[in-house]
């Protein structure tokens, strides 16, 4: 499976099978960890075959059921800190995705009390990402058209256009998708637009999204 094909078969999933995740998955997930965290400074983590992660009030309210593996985004806080941690984490959803894992980003509906007692002292909890064995693929949600999310003065590139299609495919909280692209000359930028939740963390996973389909590295603001 390709990083495009990963974009478009991922779905959020909320609903896990009672099956753990193998040795040799797990092997595989935790090396790309490492690379990860030495590219971003940041800590991910993820914990395998603790329900306790999503067994919450909140967890429940979710809709969330046999989360039994997550994925801890945390490391000290800087001024891009969010944005890290969005693309980072797509990185890692992505490569799970072709792992045949499923996944789901949590920003409030997980056990707060348990994730933080994970994380160490002076690191900042960012997100938790739910992972295992989906009941279903999940489903795709409508987006925004492409118009919406982008600022351009001028005919945009076949690239550009990909790129766009591609961030409409990201998860952002509730959907929300509050981000813009435009050009600064020849050089794609990526920017929050309007009031949100989360759209620092929203604004990496388009940029991840944008880069791997069009080629292009992204300037996020």
């Amino acid at each position: 499976m390709t990083d495009l094909e990963a974009i478009r078969a991922r779905h959020s999933v909320r609903n896990y099978l009672d099956k753990p995740i193998p040795a040799e998955l797990r092997a595989e997930l935790d090396g790309f960890v490492a690379t990860l965290n030495a590219e971003s400074a940041l800590h991910i983590r993820i914990v395998y075959d603790d329900p306790a992660g999503f067994d919450s009030r909140l967890a429940h309210y979710g809709s969330f059921r046999n989360v039994a593996n997550y994925i801890i985004l945390a490391g000290k806080k800087d001024g891009d800190f969010d944005f890290r941690c969005g693309y980072y984490g797509e990185k890692l959803v992505l490569f799970a995705q072709k792992l045949g894992l499923n996944t789901c980003w949590a920003a409030l509906t997980f056990n707060k009390k348990r994730v933080r007692e994970l994380v160490p002292e002076g690191e900042s909890l960012c997100m938790v990402i739910a992972l295992g064995f989906g009941a279903s693929q999940g489903t795709p949600h409508r987006g925004k058209d492409a118009d919406k999310v982008t600022e351009l003065s001028g005919p945009a590139p076949d690239w550009f256009r990909d790129g766009v299609e591609a961030a409409l495919l990201a998860p952002t909280a509730v959907n929300q998708q509050k981000f813009c692209f435009s050009l600064e000359g020849e050089e794609p930028v990526i920017r929050v637009k309007g009031l949100g939740t989360c759209t620092r963390v929203d604004l990496g996973i388009a940029a991840l999204h944008f880069e791997l389909a069009s080629g292009i590295k992204v300037k996020a603001k």
